[in-house]
């Protein structure tokens, strides 16, 4: 591709030897015409726009870099317009500094260049028929309304060649490359055009003309402004039309008119919008069914035995538990946690299981569904071959190319910027790099865990001596429950925080690592980005689930963390609203903190912008200067919303057990962004460049693995964090003869089997409470399943927690297996690719070849006349075998 650059399309590739060589771009003033997207003429269209500071009234820099960075700009431009390209300069009318220089790609440039980079142009209409969905007359009263955005016509496509231009549908050469297609080859022209050679490299491409300020900005133009139509008869006002069918907070429930996202700003952006309508589509049901759930344990929340248990004063009250902490923590009653067990039982019920395995089977369900649609939408916008055609070299991977190594496929030399020992070297240091990172964010954690367990002692001692006489708000703020929220908060300030740390970590890591192609670097930057994050929301959610309280001895021999702090204890009724509460807050927090960070930020600084322009507001501003004014997209794009959902995605699949609101909250949240994403493109950033896209990258295999690893955790949930499986065991054998006492299987007596007993007169010095016991007690309970004191095998498990931990890994194993075998068979069920598409695209392949065969025999026909004829016919008896 680069020597194909360097010798056809680029002949002019090179230094310019001196001042009086380069080219230099049109001047003309601005017509007073807002809405115009065409060059002075009228005739000319705008395909990009790029943005300069005067460098004679620069007063940052000194002369001579002013004057460097003068001479690299007009290297630039010149062979911008050796190129082919056709530019025009214009001033601003608000800042006389500002220069605007404007794009146009000819004709023929959008041909040669169409042809280099395989974009798929119209060849004739599409003559299949479609068949209506049973599901149409539903779903039009969500659709947006046809005669306000018409259905786009549907063609039959072919990667552009010039020599057979007169195949491809053209009407109108003005139409023939849309606006995106221009913008598009146009930027490929601009990231590959040199502007200086240092040390015999050559140095190339507008981004790193960005980097060094020489300008200011790049951008392709809206076609007009978001509040009206434009006033130019030539413009579709296509952004306008966006926002008011698209971007509007009234258009909540409508569909999302995706080809017409897709045309006004390409692929990638189009895919980000479908993937994250087709989940929050799917989150309907999973919503549903949460809610179900959910109302299921909260109208059966006066049926749970062990925690009327706990609020009985003759049961509940009259249990001492042990202290939770050495020394400063004293004895307390049970009935302190009454209010939490009631609140655990609308979580930890039958429903939950239920909706845990349903979750399993719906994440399934929704990635192979997802796959059909995404195979649709890459036979409807052409993206089906784009991998193998499309896809370009990144400029920053050409300009490192200084290895010549041998390809084994083509037997030629080629140029790679390392050699196979170099990339095992950059290989291995940025895993190491990755790996060092996420044991700092692993480190964060473990502070986090510090502060809960030092700052458990510090609630113990003091918080009942100051709410002594408030019993009202005794019953709520428990030192867990205190522990809890705080711990939560600055967990969730030091996930915030790092956030912004191994952000540009991972570019950094991915940037040395040099990919080859964008797709490669975005995959690569959203595996590290992913990982980083990944530990960093769900490290204390799993810590939360499976480590607290699981490991910590008994009142006469706990276990210390670090040889200091004594191991957190789970409140009586378990860890799981523990869990929901931690989950609560990070979801929630982070959906407000996002919103805050992608929506009011750019409006703000748009609203300072029109603050400080309002004293020249009453001149006419040109499009190019009105979008100048907005805020950049960024150069990964939509990347951080990718990012965003699939964390968001991890926490209702994960954890979904101990929280079965969340997809409800997910879903309501998903409503709003997909309007809040779509009102920030449209009104507060500048166009993106198109680009092409196939899927949405690696973001579908991490899915993947996330939904694996949710069938694990929900069962461990469900197993090890609730006490469902305890109380089943208690249920079916222990409150039953030969263990229990009762003579049909009951709840009743629970809680008093799942609390060990312990004499205080066994504390150790270290861990003995400095307050007195009071009453005639001589033992206090802890929740455990142990033998009592004076048993033979005191403060031993007994064989209740042997029984509860095989019902536990049986459990485990067995939920794993059932989903994981419905999970394979409707994997096997559900294709792919649906066979409508397969059928469209085997039709387009063989119409488009059977088009252009018989479009060459025409040629061949015209050409060689009565010959070709002859020929075709098979009736020139001169041709035939000498034994007729």
């Amino acid at each position: 591709l680069v020597l194909e650059l360097n010798q056809v399309i680029i002949p002019t590739y090179g230094t310019v030897p001196d001042q009086q060589n380069l080219h230099t771009p049109e001047w003309a003033e601005f017509d007073d015409k807002p809405d115009s997207l065409f060059f002075s003429d009228g005739q000319r269209r705008i395909d990009f726009v790029l943005v300069y500071e005067d460098e004679s009234k620069k007063m940052t820099h000194k002369r001579s870099d002013r004057k460097k960075q003068k001479r690299k700009r007009q290297v630039f431009e010149s062979n911008l317009m050796n190129n082919g390209l056709q530019l025009e300069a214009t001033r601003s009318v608000l800042d006389e500094k500002i220069i605007f220089l404007k794009v146009h790609a000819p004709w023929e440039v959008l041909c040669t260049y169409a042809e280099v980079m395989h974009i798929k142009l119209p060849l004739q209409p599409n003559d299949l028929k479609t068949r209506d969905s049973a599901f149409n007359w539903f779903s039009r009263f969500f659709r947006v309304d046809e005669n306000v955005i018409k259905p786009e016509q549907e063609f039959f496509t072919a990667p552009f060649q010039k020599e057979y231009l007169s195949n491809f549908y053209i009407q109108d050469k003005d139409t023939f490359f849309n606006p995106a297609t221009r913008s598009r080859i146009v930027h490929f022209i601009l990231s590959r055009v040199e502007y200086a050679t240092k040390n015999n490299v050559k140095k190339f491409g507008i981004n790193k003309l960005l980097d060094t300020g020489i300008y200011k900005a790049a951008f392709p133009l809206h076609d007009s402004s978001f509040r009206h139509p434009s006033a130019d008869p030539n413009c579709p006002s296509e952004r306008y039309l966006l926002y008011r069918e698209w971007a509007h907070p009234k258009n909540i429930f409508k569909l999302q008119p995706l080809d017409f996202i897709r045309k006004y700003y390409g692929e990638k952006i189009g895919i980000y919008f479908a993937w994250l309508g087709f989940y929050t589509n799917m989150l309907i049901i999973a919503a549903v069914v949460g809610v179900g759930c959910f109302l299921y344990g909260y109208l059966t929340r006066n049926d749970c035995t062990w925690s009327q248990e706990v609020c009985d004063p003759n049961i509940g009250g009259n249990i001492i538990m042990c202290p939770q902490c050495d020394k400063a923590c004293t004895y307390w009653n049970l009935t302190i946690t009454c209010e939490s067990s009631k609140k655990l039982c609308i979580f930890d019920s039958f429903g939950t299981l239920v909706f845990a395995v349903f979750m399993g089977i719906w994440v399934t369900l929704f990635l192979e569904f997802w796959k059909r649609r995404q195979a649709e939408l890459e036979y409807e916008w052409d993206t089906v071959e784009y991998l193998e055609q499309e896809e370009q070299v990144r400029p920053e991977y050409e300009a490192q190319c200084t290895h010549v190594v041998m390809n084994e496929i083509t037997q030629q030399e080629e140029h790679v910027p390392y050699t196979a020992c170099g990339k095992c070297i950059r290989m291995t240091f940025c895993t190491s790099a990755v790996f060092f990172w996420i044991l700092l964010i692993i480190a964060s954690v473990i502070g986090v865990i510090v502060y809960r367990l030092s700052v458990f002692l510090v609630f113990s001692a003091t918080l009942s001596q100051h709410i002594s006489g408030t019993e009202a708000i005794r019953k709520y703020l428990t030192p867990q429950t205190a522990t809890s929220v705080t711990a939560s908060l600055i967990s969730f300030i030091v996930i915030m925080v790092l956030n912004v740390v191994y952000e540009k970590v991972a570019i950094l890591i991915t940037d040395f690592e040099l990919p080859r192609t964008q797709t490669d670097y975005e995959n690569s930057l959203t595996t590290k980005m992913f990982l980083f994050q990944f530990v960093n929301y769900y490290s204390s959610c799993f810590y939360i689930a499976f480590f607290k309280g699981k490991f910590v001895g008994h009142p006469g021999n706990p276990v210390y963390w670090l040889g200091k702090y004594r191991n957190e204890e789970c409140d009586p009724g378990g860890c799981l609203l523990e869990l929901t509460t931690q989950l609560a807050i990070i979801v929630g927090g982070k959906a407000i903190w996002n919103n805050i960070q992608e929506v009011l930020v750019p409006w703000v600084k748009n609203l300072i912008g029109r603050y400080c322009a309002a004293a020249r507001s009453e001149k006419v501003v040109p499009r190019w200067e009105q979008d100048y004014h907005l805020q950049p997209i960024g150069k990964l794009g939509l990347f951080y919303e990718y990012l965003e959902m699939v964390i968001q995605f991890g926490f209702v699949t994960l954890f979904v057990a101990s929280f079965p609101l969340g997809p409800l909250l997910a879903l309501i949240n998903n409503m709003l962004e997909i309007r809040l994403d779509a009102w920030k493109l449209t009104t507060q950033f500048r166009r993106m460049v198109p680009q092409k896209a196939q899927d949405i990258g690696a973001w579908q295999p991490i899915m993947q693995g996330i939904a694996i690893l949710a069938v694990v955790t929900n069962a461990m949930i469900i197993a090890f964090t609730s006490d469902m499986i305890p109380r089943l065991v208690y249920y079916w054998s222990f409150s039953v003869p030969p263990y229990g006492s009762h003579s049909s299987h009951t709840m009743k007596g629970y809680i008093n089997s799942t609390l060990s007993v312990f004499n205080i007169s066994d504390f150790k010095n270290a861990s003995k409470p400095f307050s007195p016991w009071f009453g005639n007690h001589t033992t206090c309970r802890y929740r455990d399943l142990r033998y009592p004191p004076g048993h033979q095998h005191q403060y031993e498990h007994n064989i209740y927690y042997w029984h509860v931990i095989a019902a536990k890994l049986a459990f485990v194993i067995v939920m794993e297996h059932v989903i994981y075998f419905v999970k394979f068979i409707i994997s096997y069920a559900i294709p792919d690719v649906s066979q409508k598409t397969k059928s469209k695209v085997k039709r387009e392949k063989y119409l488009t070849q059977k088009l252009l065969h018989e479009n060459d025999l025409k040629v061949v026909k015209k050409n060689m006349g009565k010959i070709a004829d002859k020929i075709i016919k098979g009736v020139d008896s001169t041709f035939r075998p000498k034994a007729e």
